[in-house]
């Protein structure tokens, strides 16, 4: 198989998501990733339970199990900041 029949070989891994229109979804799946994991940290550092991180954050520990599903994108900012200071810290962005 030649090079030339894949217009992709040679491209950057983000241009080709980009050109398949994949990129923000992979972004996001991502991003969601490592707040999770370091939601996980600190939680299983503090010893905390899924169940008191629900009571901290007011909610079920369904929406705890969806917060902590690094899968699920569609988690609001509001609640993953409040997860963040159920577990003592805080939720920062920044656009690069």
């Amino acid at each position: 198989m030649s090079h030339k029949s894949n217009k992709h070989i040679g491209s950057d891994f983000d241009q080709f998501l980009a050109e398949e229109g994949l990129l923000a979804d992979a972004a996001a799946v991502a991003t969601k990733r490592v707040i999770v994991y370091k939601l996980e940290q600190a939680r299983k550092a503090k010893h905390i339970s899924k169940t008191l991180l629900a009571n901290r954050m007011h909610t079920t520990r369904a929406q705890v199990d969806r917060v902590l599903d690094p899968n699920n994108t569609a988690v609001t900012l509001k609640t993953l900041g409040k997860a963040a200071e159920a577990v003592g810290k805080k939720l920062r962005f920044s656009l690069a």
